[in-house]
């Protein structure tokens, strides 16, 4: 074989620092050692890897279509070094979750996953559902949880449950005591909603077709307890996931507001990268998700 596994890891982690000073430091190496690596890998084979764009190295577009494979080949032979240390476990796991799901769903799967699997390091990293999938796409997460749809031709969006968004007010607010809300509420309201590029919002402006232009958005907010707490103030109302509401309604702290024209059904997707290897970490988080889910 005329190249090395190191000589694999040099190349991905420049890949990602996109500088060789970076990625000799990720790796615990020298410059000079990293350097020498990476130049011998594309000696070998006579290629060239990155452009260097000043101090930067960027992948050219061989080094994007050979990329997967080194991931996946790394990826493989850390399993197969586990297997002769006799360790069962999956490896490390990095995931990434949208805001919601991180917040209130993705902590008690990790919990569980981690009393499981012992053996196993899992980090988790939360942002909305553009940055998600982008870490994706980068090999940076080897698995998302996101909120919203999401379409590229190197991603895998698999459905894994069912959510609800829904509308909420203060117990002070004008809108508390209606049963139902009309179109003309709707449009006379102050909202404050997530920030374009959460899911969530993806789903409200879907389920606002026709209206969406016609709102008063007061505020946007990346965060699901920063718009609970406007909504408190009286500052408006808002639309974020049931399951971030559950304790504020049993409080009393804010009300449920009903608007039947409006279709508020939603589902949350498991992300992937088409070319990256499935590992067995990977596949035991989709199933211990999908137990998680059921129960």
């Amino acid at each position: 074989m005329r190249f090395s596994l190191r000589q694999l890891e040099v190349f991905l982690a420049t890949a990602h620092e996109e500088n060789i000073t970076k990625a000799a430091i990720s790796l615990h190496m020298s410059q000079s050692a990293a350097s020498s690596a990476l130049s011998e890998l594309e000696a070998h084979f006579d290629m060239q890897l990155f452009d260097r764009v000043g101090k930067k190295l960027q992948l050219n577009a061989l080094g994007k279509g050979v990329r997967p494979q080194a991931e996946a080949l790394l990826q493989q032979a850390s399993e197969l070094e586990r297997r002769f240390a006799r360790n069962t476990g999956g490896g490390d796991l990095s995931v990434g979750a949208t805001l919601t799901i991180g917040n209130y769903l993705a902590v008690g799967i990790m919990a569980r996953y981690m009393a499981q699997y012992p053996g196993d390091k899992v980090g988790l990293e939360v942002a909305n559902t553009e940055s998600i999938t982008q870490k994706v796409l980068n090999f940076e997460l080897d698995i998302g949880l996101i909120e919203g749809e999401w379409q590229h031709p190197d991603i895998d969006v698999l459905p894994w449950c069912d959510d609800e968004l829904v509308l909420f007010c203060s117990p002070s607010h004008p809108y508390a005591d209606k049963k139902k809300l009309t179109k003309k509420d709707v449009l006379s309201a102050n909202w404050i909603l997530r920030e374009a590029g959460s899911g969530t919002r993806q789903a409200f402006d879907r389920a606002m077709h026709g209206l969406l232009p016609s709102l008063n958005i007061t505020l946007e907010l990346q965060h699901t307890e920063a718009i609970k707490r406007a909504v408190e103030a009286d500052l408006g109302i808002g639309c974020i996931s049931k399951v971030a509401l559950e304790d504020a309604f049993e409080r009393g702290s804010l009300v449920k507001l009903i608007a039947p024209q409006l279709n508020l059904k939603r589902h949350f997707y498991f992300v992937l990268h088409k070319q990256k290897y499935q590992s067995s970490a990977i596949e035991r988080w989709i199933d211990l998700c999908k137990t998680y889910d059921e129960n």
